[in-house]
């Protein structure tokens, strides 16, 4: 049995999932449910434990 809920992101997919504009490091925002690339500026959606690595679905970041 897991810890945390089923839909949950595991923080560990970080090491396996890079930014698809820049091919950098993405940093993980548990608050927002988001996967932050700073180079990039954009914030990637966190959907039912599963991250929307689509440009087009991410946020803006000011």
């Amino acid at each position: 049995m897991t810890d945390h809920p089923i839909s949950a992101f595991d923080p560990h997919m970080l090491e396996a999932l890079i930014c698809p504009q820049t091919q950098g490091r993405l940093e993980y925002d548990a608050t927002a449910q988001e996967l932050v690339s700073k180079k990039a500026g954009l914030a990637f959606p966190i959907r039912n434990g599963i991250p929307v690595m689509l440009i087009d679905e991410a946020r803006r970041l000011d």
